[in-house]
């Protein structure tokens, strides 16, 4: 695997040369800030946000070799503690988020201290959650350093880990105090991990813009490359959208942030069932889109030209397009214990058209039909 080290050069990032994203939540509002370079600003950003006591950067051991310094001589005025986890989805658990309470405590954050994630969507979640229920809740920022977390799980306030039965099952809503995205980042990561987040923006696409879905179909060979301006076009979309369904619907009270679930109703299970170690995140949203667009054939809301449409993105950024009939049988007979299942029914974010989704409970039948 082939990965390019962050340019650590003295350019000095210019105010309008980043991009800024407000979610609007009252109170509890934030700002996504997005640019190339971001990283080596992060200690004059944070700055506008006040004196903290202590400061801990969580990370993951793969990330902490390419940013963990930078971020730490950034941050040095704070002389912060940085923690590296094992990486991958195994760590997001309650015994890792324990052990974090610990280190937490060895370090003396208290309520006035900041929790830096810098990382994937696995770091941002265990950050977030340990954040949210250390001595009732102390401060902490995104760093997304994934295309998954870029454009998706670094936003909304999402904190959970996961129980043998299924994934995200305990967790809380707990916004950061700002997200900053610097889209070098990416230049790190495996083509593996850029299918990932490929998979995320494509359901962004389908659930709410066609303009972008259309972006994907035109410069998708620009995009893969990670050049600047297709990267920056598409994590500032999807950060718009994002950010705009969750000010809408920040606990998911009304439904309406249900439809940020496309794709991953069946994806979580197929996860669960490899208990995290067989089908990629990516990997599993993938065939969960697929299946979901079937049930809407099936109903009577989509077309088949639907299907087409997203398999043909699918299969061009790498992700299946398929799936396997025994292994999703048995990820129905978890669905039923997934927090989206309501009552006994399971509720599924059903495609339209490019650009437009409902929300819809589907009967064991046509499950049956579609397998």
């Amino acid at each position: 695997m082939s990965v390019t080290r962050l340019n650590t050069d003295d350019r000095q990032l210019k105010t309008k040369d980043m991009k800024t994203i407000k979610v609007k939540l009252g109170a509890r509002s934030y700002n996504i800030f997005i640019a190339s370079g971001l990283l080596k600003e992060l200690g004059r950003l944070l700055g506008n946000y006040g004196n903290f006591t202590k400061v801990l950067i969580l990370t993951d051991k793969n990330i902490e070799k390419f940013y963990g310094p930078i971020v730490a001589e950034n941050l040095s005025t704070y002389k912060p503690k940085v923690v590296a986890l094992e990486p991958g989805e195994g760590q997001k658990n309650l015994s890792t988020v324990e052990s974090l309470y610990h280190k937490f405590l060895e370090h003396g954050i208290d309520r006035k201290s900041l929790i830096v994630a810098v990382g994937g969507g696995v770091v941002g979640d265990i950050a977030g959650y340990a954040a949210a229920t250390f001595m009732r809740g102390i401060p902490y920022v995104q760093v997304p350093t994934t295309m998954v977390a870029q454009v998706d799980s670094s936003i909304g306030g999402k904190t959970a880990v996961n129980l043998p039965e299924g994934k995200n099952l305990v967790g809380c809503f707990y916004q950061p105090r700002a997200v900053f995205i610097d889209t070098e980042t990416l230049k790190t990561l495996p083509v593996g991990e850029v299918t990932e987040g490929m998979v995320e923006v494509i359901k962004y696409g389908v659930i709410r813009d066609p303009s972008l879905f259309s972006f994907l179909e035109e410069h998708l060979a620009g995009v893969l490359r990670l050049e600047q301006w297709h990267i920056e076009r598409l994590i500032t979309s999807c950060c718009k959208i994002k950010a705009w369904v969750v000010s809408k619907d920040e606990r998911e009270e009304t439904g309406f942030r249900s439809i940020l679930n496309y794709g991953h109703t069946l994806g979580h299970a197929l996860e669960a069932l490899g208990g995290y170690k067989g089908y990629r995140h990516g990997q599993a949203v993938a065939m969960g889109m697929i299946l979901a667009t079937k049930i809407a054939m099936r109903m009577g809301l989509a077309g088949e030209y639907l299907l087409g449409q997203q398999k043909g993105l699918l299969s061009r950024v790498g992700a299946p397009t398929d799936y396997n009939i025994e292994e999703v049988k048995q990820a129905f007979e978890l669905l039923y214990r997934d927090k989206k299942a309501i009552g006994g029914r399971l509720r599924f974010v059903l495609p339209v058209k490019i650009g437009k989704v409902i929300l819809r409970d589907v009967s064991p039948e046509v499950i049956k039909e579609i397998l």
